[in-house]
Order: structure tokens, then sequence, then C-alpha cells
């Protein structure tokens, strides 16, 4: 059973936050083979950058919705942020190319939807 912490509580982090919030919708349930493998290539990029300390994914939380998975993201920048999704070596870059095969043959099957905010030291 979880404890419950009866105070306030915050991060402990000193600087400019990204906040990077990345889901799916599954639009049509019924077709695994066409949502399964925009599922799973999730926790191997997030795999991925939690071994790598410099890339700047500070930690993350798994959730489902009303529309399917989502994931918050909580980034050290937006510029590290915006490097990974554009690193040519990286999981993403293929994930990404396969998505766009697979909403190419079955239009509309899966969605995915992200937002970025940055959070300023205050």
């Amino acid at each position: 059973m979880t404890n419950v912490i009866p105070a306030r509580m915050t991060h402990d982090y000193d600087g400019d936050l990204v906040v990077f919030l990345i889901g799916m919708r599954i639009n049509r349930p019924w077709r695994p083979d066409l949502w399964l493998p925009v599922f799973s290539a999730m926790p191997r990029m997030l795999a991925e950058l939690m071994k790598d300390k410099e890339s700047g994914l500070l930690g993350y939380r798994l959730a489902f919705g009303a529309g399917g998975p989502f994931v918050v993201q909580y980034w050290s920048s937006h510029e590290k942020l915006y490097r990974y999704a554009s690193d040519q070596n990286a999981a993403h870059r293929p994930a990404w190319a396969a998505f766009n095969r697979l909403a190419r043959k079955a239009p509309g099957a899966v969605g995915i939807w992200h937002e970025t905010y940055v959070v300023e030291r205050a």
C-alpha cells in the first residue's frame, strides 16, 4: 500500500523545466495489428532515454485516458527534447517513420498527439 504524505510536496529541481505530453488515440481497438506497433515503440524510446543521463529526460509517468495511453515526460530543456526527436541514430526516427507508413495504409486507425510546455524557473 502507498504511504500518504500529508504535506504539500514539489519537485527538487533548479532551473527551467519542459513538460512534454505525448499520447496515442486508438480509433480502431479491434485492430491491434494497427495500433500495437505504435504502442510498443514508446517503451523502447523511454528505455533508451533513461540509459543516457545526458539525454535531458528527467523522468516520466505513464497514464491511460479516455482516448488511449499517454506519457507525461519531464525534460531539462526543449533543445534536448528536439535534439532527441531529430536524432537519426535514436529509436524515435525509425518509430516515427514506421508510424507514418502505418498511417498511410490505415488512415485514422491510430493517432499520435503531443504538447510541449516550458515551465520557467520562478
